[in-house]
């Protein structure tokens, strides 16, 4: 095999890969052997012609698809070790020549991993931001908690107020036709609590038990349907039940109830740890996030749109994962959002191209800096994955994952090193 490599565009190349006639040879007998039972020749039966006979009769060309195949997948990942080659695309083949008992050429042009120069990425100035516990924050969370062990008892008589829960039956009309996705039943509803669009619980308050009212209301401009957006609709609602929720007191017998604690100022003053802990955590992810911008905007790439279309189609991938979790599908989404495919990849764009971006500075940061990963250090990444799953035998498990992600959990381990790199050499500004 003989490759010679041009660059003919910013991060493409073209190799002339060249095969020997006898290797060609040899493709075509396999192609033979991998297509003679699908060939009728008169006086052989199906599939034993002899591979002249089927070249008499068919023409030679008729073996080339295969053989062509066959030569590509040998000497094509070849081409690419030999040179170095880094490819973002599956390659664009060319024949130059193919002839049976000649040498057999190709071109294959493909978009390879950019380069990237670096700028300044150490001891740049980069905003630090704290978030300071909040009391209001500390006050809503032991409200949550409030709420979640209320106690809820069914009125026998009465009128729905403010706070109260009535459990409805309703169905929606938009222009006197129901709608998808308007019509419930037994539905408990907090009034008060923003639940339904517009003014639709306040329309309640008052109803008796049995008590039937129409309600109307007027859907956003932005509610996410087109056949809905901006409409006035009228709901049939029937009251079947309402009840009342009974709040703890917020006080020391509320505490031991609800925690390991023995006061309630104990609780709060965990709610706050949490709180701090998480703050923390959110600046430290913001700082990381800044650091990375900061170095980016020192760095010059051209990046392939193979690379980017790459990219967003694992972005789509992962929605489509989500959803399914959620009981949803693709078409579904799209037409809740107003949405379709070219949209959300063009929504997608912006955060695939910096992710990639990100990965080929912080890839070139690592080499710059020797950054490596330990076989511990692996192993160690491969615990925490294990512990998420929750099995008996960790080790185990640990030593299954590196067998088959230990390339990922390898880059993860630099990637990361090479954040942390970033981050301890630049400067946090208040």
């Amino acid at each position: 095999m003989n490759v010679k490599m041009e660059k003919i565009e910013t991060n493409v190349v073209q190799l002339e890969i060249t095969v020997e006639a006898e290797k060609f040879n040899e493709a075509l007998k396999k192609s033979y052997n991998k297509n003679v039972k699908r060939f009728n020749v008169p006086g052989f039966r199906k599939g034993k012609a002899p591979m002249n006979i089927i070249k008499k009769y068919y023409g030679v060309g008729v073996l080339y698809e295969d053989a062509i195949n066959i030569c590509c997948e040998d000497t094509y990942p070849k081409a690419l070790d030999e040179n170095s080659i880094k490819p973002v695309d599956y390659p664009e083949i060319d024949i130059v020549q193919i002839e049976e008992g000649k040498d057999f050429i190709y071109t294959a042009k493909v978009s390879v991993v950019p380069e990237v120069q670096l700028g300044q990425y150490k001891g740049l100035e980069v905003k630090k931001v704290e978030y300071p516990v909040d009391e209001e924050e500390v006050e809503r969370q032991l409200k949550a908690m409030q709420e979640k062990n209320a106690r809820v008892e069914t009125k026998s008589e009465g009128k729905v107020e403010d706070k109260n829960i009535a459990v409805i039956d309703f169905k929606g009309f938009v222009d006197g036709v129901a709608f998808e996705g308007g019509e419930g039943t037994d539905y408990p509803l907090e009034i008060g609590s923003g639940s339904f669009i517009g003014n639709f619980e306040e329309q309640l308050i008052g109803a008796g038990i049995g008590e039937k009212r129409e309600v109307n209301v007027t859907f956003p401009e932005n509610y996410g349907r087109e056949d809905l957006n901006g409409k006035p609709a009228l709901f049939e609602v029937t009251v079947k039940e309402i009840k009342v929720k009974e709040l703890p007191e917020l006080d020391d017998e509320f505490a031991k109830e609800i925690s390991e604690f023995d006061t309630i100022e104990e609780v709060k003053e965990d709610i706050r740890k949490n709180i701090k802990e998480g703050n923390e955590l959110r600046a430290k992810r913001e700082f990381e996030e800044a650091v990375i911008d900061a170095v980016n905007s020192n760095v010059t790439v051209d990046i392939p749109k193979a690379m980017i279309d790459r990219e967003i189609d694992g972005m789509m991938r992962d929605l489509e994962m989500r959803l399914k979790y959620q009981g949803l599908d693709l078409e579904t989404y799209y037409a809740y959002t107003n949405n379709d495919e070219a949209k959300m990849r063009d929504f997608m764009k912006e955060s695939a191209e910096k992710k990639v971006k990100t990965d080929l500075v912080l890839e070139k940061i690592s080499k710059e800096e020797n950054i490596e990963a330990t076989e511990e250090e692996i192993k160690e990444r491969a615990m925490e994955i294990a512990k998420q799953y929750g099995d008996k035998d960790l080790e185990k498990t640990a030593d299954l994952i590196v067998k088959a992600q230990g390339e990922l959990l390898k880059n993860d381990v630099i990637m990361e090193k090479a954040i942390k790199l970033l981050v301890e050499n630049s400067k946090a500004i208040d």
